[in-house]
């Protein structure tokens, strides 16, 4: 059993590593499907996403949720099975808190500063949100589902431990 301290840096360092990652791509994504692209709302989306992506790590335990998902399809862990479930997962508690935050803002700030005759033909709230949506829902898919692993063998082997959870440490088997 792993140190329940050890434990808890590695999900934080998870959470920041996957909270950059994401905050940056639908940030990005989000400011180029909006057809306005610019630096400082780039910039503001990509702090207040990563924000809201921390708290979600920190506050949602989506580990549990995943690992239950794992074993309800009877995947084994760290197969390509489970791989899929554990990105699904991850990307219905992120995405959706994200997106709806980051279309949120947009849509205000661009109604707040629009001027009368632009309002008229603007898009309603929920048609910026659900194209935004199966967007950031696609591509926040893809990317967890290529970095976690990646991440998670980073910040296990700077942690010291052997990746998978499980696998002997060679620093620690017994040489006979």
């Amino acid at each position: 059993m792993m140190d329940p301290k050890k434990m808890k840096k590695i999900g934080f360092q998870m959470n920041l590593l996957m909270g950059f990652t994401l905050s940056l791509c639908l940030s990005l994504l989000g400011n180029l499907l909006g057809g306005h692209f610019t630096v400082p709302g780039f910039l503001i989306s990509f702090v207040i996403s990563f924000i809201i992506s921390l708290l979600i790590g920190t506050f949602i335990p989506h580990r549990k949720a995943s690992e239950s998902a794992v074993r309800a399809v009877k995947a084994r862990p760290g197969s390509i099975k489970a791989r899929l479930m554990e990105s699904l997962i991850s990307d219905c508690i992120y995405t959706p808190i994200i997106t709806l935050a980051m279309v949120g803002l947009a849509y205000f700030t661009s109604r707040a500063n629009a001027s009368p005759e632009a309002l008229e033909h603007m898009p309603s709230f929920f048609q910026m949100f659900i194209g935004s949506f199966i967007a950031c829902m696609i591509v926040g898919y893809i990317l967890i589902f290529i970095f976690m692993p990646i991440f998670m063998k980073l910040v296990f082997s700077a942690n010291g431990v052997p990746f998978p959870p499980g696998a002997p440490d060679k620093q620690n088997t017994d040489k006979r």
